[in-house]
């Protein structure tokens, strides 16, 4: 069990003092603006740098023995909708920090959708501190590699090539590939397992009351259910009811980005007698002609995952998916007759463990129409989905969950001034202002590497995430 660090505030990070010479030449600048009658720029209050917190090594948690109680009285309930990644990961930050909170999801129970592929954390791999996870059972590549498809060696990055002269220096940053729904089931054990769901309640209203609560209203198994909460959170996904209720759907439409995906996991087993370095458990490789683009990663330490994607028409990619699992797999292998051990692989896979899907986006957030909510915010995919190609998504999610529930906690600290200000000004503006900002640069990477990895750019030759060559004096 978990509590807040008293040092940080659960935070992960302090504000250092301002040096004596910096608040020095602060004062002196604000001294001669004054002196000439307040004309031209007033200087800026230098902000404290902020330093990790040794207390609790940057997590802003530390081990409590007794769980931590909801704080009903200072903190407003949230009504998270969604009980993926991003909606699962803001409950246990909220648990860790006595902020009381309810999960909604339309599914009948955890097992409903497979959420079976797999991801990449990156960014959020230090992030999953601050939700209690300090260990995972997930799989660290240390090998990536790019193929043409005859099998010719054209890009090699990672740990094992870095360090072939330095094999014992530390290694600063790893991704981690771990099961969705692994990490999923990790983060609901904080909470104290599956129970702690509303299952079964989908979302079809929301209005704000007279207390400047939220009044939500569900259908429950044919009937209408309803709830109450101070903030409500739409963490559930591209297709969002939050966002559609709050905002609509024909002001930021899903966006197609000319591209289809084919997603399988393969046992290793399956794959016994077909002996292949790249199928150690700890490679990433991809490879690609230019239109068609296949990405292969650790699912788990007995398995792989394949992500296939090439061009194609939106109305022929959702007939292909509306098809299933037996003609996306009869896709994906005539496509991909290409060096070992991908047609293997394919082959391998069974039918129950492919899914396909057309990819979309939605062009970025303007804070004013999120702002239309005064006691709601989005999350994830609901807020900033973006193409899958980056590995961003649960990424982005992760962080914004963990940003939010912080944010309450400092917002909302005196009840007296949150209440009179509005949970928008003491939270969500600052938050969403944040989140936007920062996920932004990855809506916009996420959705150019849908164009640029099914094209010539992806057959460049050099040991460097394929990207990067877009910087590269050729390609501009």
């Amino acid at each position: 069990m978990w509590t807040v660090c008293p040092e940080c505030q659960g935070q992960g990070k302090k504000s250092q003092r301002l040096t004596k010479k910096v608040r020095l030449q602060y004062q002196t600048a604000l001294d001669q603006f004054e002196k000439n009658n307040r004309e031209g720029t007033a200087p800026v209050r230098p902000k404290a740098p902020k330093i990790i917190c040794q207390n609790c090594s940057g997590s802003g948690l530390i081990d409590s023995a007794i769980p931590v109680i909801p704080n009903k009285e200072t903190y407003p309930h949230v009504a998270i909708i969604g009980a993926g990644i991003g909606g699962v990961a803001l409950a246990v930050a909220c648990l860790h920090r006595g902020i009381p909170f309810t999960i909604y999801e339309r599914d009948e129970n955890f097992e409903s959708r497979s959420q079976g592929y797999g991801l990449t954390l990156q960014q959020a791999s230090k992030a999953i501190e601050g939700l209690g996870i300090f260990s995972l059972d997930g799989v660290v590549s240390t090998r990536h590699l790019v193929h043409t498809v005859e099998g010719k060696v054209i890009g090699e990055w990672g740990i094992r090539k870095w360090l072939e002269l330095e094999e014992k220096k530390a290694v600063k940053r790893t991704n981690i590939h771990i099961a969705r729904q692994a990490l999923r089931l990790a983060l609901l054990e904080q909470l104290g397992g599956h129970d702690k769901i509303e299952w079964k309640h989908q979302l079809i209203g929301f209005a704000a009351s007279e207390n400047e609560d939220v009044d939500l209203t569900f259908q429950v198994d044919g009937k209408t259910k309803t709830a109450k909460a101070g903030i409500l959170v739409g963490a559930d996904g591209i297709r969002s009811s939050v966002r559609r209720l709050l905002i609509g759907d024909e002001k930021t439409p899903l966006r197609y980005l000319d591209c289809i995906v084919i997603l399988g996991i393969c046992p290793l087993s399956s794959l016994k007698d077909l002996k292949n370095s790249l199928l150690d458990s700890a490679t990433v490789f991809q490879t690609a002609n230019g239109n068609e683009r296949i990405y292969i990663m650790p699912y788990d330490a007995d398995s792989v995952m394949w992500q296939l994607s090439f061009p194609m028409l939106e109305e022929e990619a959702k007939e292909l998916s509306a098809k299933g699992p037996k003609a996306l797999k009869e896709e994906a292998i005539r496509r991909t007759q290409w060096h070992d051990p991908i047609p293997q692989i394919l082959m391998a896979t069974e039918e129950n463990k492919i899914s396909g899907y057309p990819v979309y986006d939605r062009e970025l957030l303007n804070p004013e129409l999120l702002s239309k909510g005064k006691q709601i915010t989005l999350l994830g995919d609901a807020a900033h989905p973006m193409s899958p190609f980056k590995g961003q998504g649960a990424n982005q999610a992760l962080l914004d969950a963990l940003s939010l529930a912080r944010k309450i906690f400092k917002g909302c600290k005196s009840p007296a001034h949150w209440k009179k200000a509005g949970i928008r000004e003491s939270v969500l503006n600052e938050f969403e202002a944040e989140m936007l900002k920062r996920s932004a640069v990855k809506v916009k990477d996420s959705a150019k590497a849908a164009e640029f990895l099914h094209s010539e750019i992806v057959l460049y030759e050099g040991n460097e995430p394929r990207g990067r060559c877009l910087k590269k004096k050729d390609f501009k």
